[in-house]
Parts: structure tokens; sequence; C-alpha cells
């Protein structure tokens, strides 16, 4: 009998031991379901930001907030293209002497602006001090045969010389003339204005023939300079050429005058209109693109020659019109396009959108906007900021 009760004991002991343990956790409830039973959350929750924006219309006029509705829109479509910045040609000088000669002034600078007619340079010449010779001689020349004219007019009017000797001074007086014509002309072709004839050792000016900047300059005092050498290089960069390479499949979408807009990396908010003036009449036969050129202003010289640039050709409109809005009037947040829409006029509310293809400005919105809804053309970053300041008043 002893030897069947010790077991039995042993068994007894586990069994309370195990109850022991067992009987506290049953009776009781985990946190998370008392939460659940009595509806209580975790921890407090914090503030939530206000979705909708309250806006008076003093408070819009003050910070230049503008409604608009949502309407249907012819829009055109863009092709993109990259080219890059060059100097129009047509706008570019390149400034050498008439005569040869040998520099003794340079005044223009690498990078200076200069008007049209500046002098650039002076230069003393040989040539130059020749034709002066020829033209003071000239008009010594022509002053003596005048004097011998009017001698000879009044012996023939007593009667003392022919009326031969009179045509014949006559004729010398205008062959003199003549030449004195052709050497004021020389002058005028060399450069040298009236008031330098006068000098006995006159210098020449080498003049820009254009306004523009300086972008090139090979000038250098005692040098000996000549037509044939190109002592600057002046450029007009108030337009610029932007030259673009359009795939021939597109190029069916491309003509000359075609509306463009132009963006550089440099100045990424800075956008300039333009037109085609230029498509090449030959493909690339390795790239099989057309070289087009875009003409542009460039105000404030910003464009710099071999910039890289974007140019994005507008297209013609779709046939059917599309509900679209200004892309100005979108704002970004929390990743996402929205735009602030509102029913009476003073409550706005962000509404994420779904969009699609832009032109001229304007995008196309295909999902989140209905034809005829009011919304925020100008001024949503006033209402952006509205709403972060109550995220952060939440928190």
């Amino acid at each position: 009998m002893k030897r069947y009760l010790i077991p039995i004991i042993i068994l007894l002991l586990l069994a309370g031991v195990v109850a022991y343990r067992l009987l506290p956790q049953a009776g009781k409830t985990p946190a998370r379901e008392s939460e659940k039973e009595t509806g209580k959350p975790d921890a407090p929750t914090k503030g939530a930001a206000p979705s909708i924006i309250t806006l008076t219309p003093e408070r819009q006029q003050q910070n230049g907030v503008v409604l608009g509705m949502a309407k249907k829109e012819l829009l055109g479509g863009i092709l993109s293209a990259t080219g890059k910045v060059e100097a129009n040609a047509d706008r570019i000088a390149h400034v050498s002497p008439r005569i040869s000669g040998k520099l003794v002034g340079v005044t223009g600078s690498l990078g200076e602006s200069v008007t049209s007619g500046q002098p650039l340079a002076t230069m003393d010449s040989v040539e130059l001090g020749e034709a002066l010779n020829r033209y003071h001689q000239s008009r010594t020349k022509l002053a003596l045969a005048q004097a011998n004219m009017e001698r000879i007019k009044l012996l023939v009017e007593k009667k003392i010389a022919a009326r031969k000797d009179i045509l014949q001074a006559e004729t010398d007086f205008k062959t003199i003339q003549t030449e004195l014509q052709t050497d004021e002309e020389r002058l005028s072709l060399y450069g040298l204005p009236g008031a330098g004839r006068e000098s006995k050792r006159p210098l020449l000016p080498v003049r820009s023939p254009i306004s523009g900047i300086i972008t090139e300059k090979h000038a250098i005092v005692g040098e000996l300079a000549d037509p044939a050498r190109n002592l600057f290089t002046v450029a007009d960069l108030s337009w610029v050429w932007i030259s673009v390479d359009i795939n021939e499949k597109d190029l069916a979408k491309v003509a000359k005058g075609q509306a463009a807009t132009v963006t550089v990396g440099a100045f990424p908010d800075l956008k300039l209109k333009g037109r085609v003036t230029y498509i090449a009449d030959l493909v690339n036969e390795t790239t099989r693109t057309v070289k087009a050129r875009v003409e542009v202003t460039n105000p404030g010289r910003k464009l710099k020659p071999e910039m890289f640039a974007t140019v994005e050709l507008a297209l013609p409109a779709a046939t059917a019109p599309l509900l679209a809005v200004p892309e100005d009037a979108l704002q970004e947040l929390d990743g996402n396009k929205v735009l602030f829409v509102t029913v009476n006029g003073t409550e706005f509310r962000p509404r994420p959108l779904e969009l699609g293809r832009s032109a001229g400005g304007k995008i196309e919105v295909t999902g989140g906007l209905k034809e005829g809804e009011r919304y925020v053309v100008r001024g949503g970053f006033v209402l952006k900021s509205e709403l972060k300041k109550g995220e952060l008043g939440g928190e």
C-alpha cells in the first residue's frame, strides 16, 4: 500500500503547483482586451489637423487668393527636346581694321559692353599716311585750279585771253575736283573722320560695327594688323538661338513659326518664349534627327552660349475639350498634388487630383474634380501654410 501512496502524493503536489500558477492568469484580462471592451485607447491621441481651412473674403483679398471655376478647355500637347544655346549668327560682328597698320592702343576689353561705332583700338598706318598726303595734294591742286579758272575768266572778260582758255581751265578744275572726291571717299572707307584729316599723323580708330558684348579679343599693342585678321568678336546676346535635334518620327509635328518654351538648368523657374525659325532639310543618318532652331529673347543675358536647354514645342490643341486647371494652382501636400476646393467661398478643403497631360501652363484633370466646382486659382500656398499651422498646433 505504501508503495502506491508515495507516487500519488507526488502527483498531487505537482497538480497543486500547476493550479497555483494558472489560477492568477485566468483571473486577469489582458490590457488590449480590456481596452477593446471599455472602448478606451492605449494612449491619448494627438490633436488632428483641421481638414477645412476657413478664410474670410477680406483675408482672401489681403493675401491675393483668387477663386476660379473648373471648366473644360481645348488643351494642346507638348513635344519636348534637348537643345544647346548658341549666339545669334545674325547678331555677331568680327572686328578688323580696314587697312594694314600697327596697333598703338587697345581700349576694348573681353566681356565689355560696347555700342555701335565705339572705338576698340587705334592703329598707325603707312597706307593711311599715303592716302592722306594724296588728299592734301588734291586740295592744294584744286585751290590752284580754282584760282587759275577765275583769273582766266577775268582775262576773257577783258578780251585778253581766248575763250578756249577758260574752257580748258574749267576742265582742269573739274578733273582735280573729282580726284579730291576720290581721295575723300578713300579716307572715309579707311574709317578716318573728317576732323582727323587735318592732323599731320592721324591714328586710325578700329570701331565696333554693332552694339553688344566683346566675346573674343586678339588685339595686342605693338602687333601688326590687317583686314584678314580678326581683332575682336562682338555679339549681341539680347537674342540667342537654341539648336535642337528633332526625331525623324516627330518631324511632322514641327513647323516654322511654331511657339516654343525654353528652360535651362541654371534657372529652372525662368521660362522664355520663342519660335521655331529654321528646320534643316537633311536628316542625320546616324542619329536619325533633324536640326531645328528656336530664336528666343535673353533678358539679363542669363542664357550663355553652350548651355544645355530644354525646349517644349506647343502642339495643336486636342479636338475635344478637356477639364483643365492652371499648373500654378496645384500645391504639393504629403507627396500628392492637391487643389483647394470650396463650396461656399470661405471654407476650403485640399483635394488630391488625378492628372493627365500638360500644355501651355494648363494641366488636364482626369479625376478628383468636377466641372463647375470652385477652386483656388492663385494663392493656394496661403491655404497650405494655414494647413501646416494647424498640424503644428495639433501636435
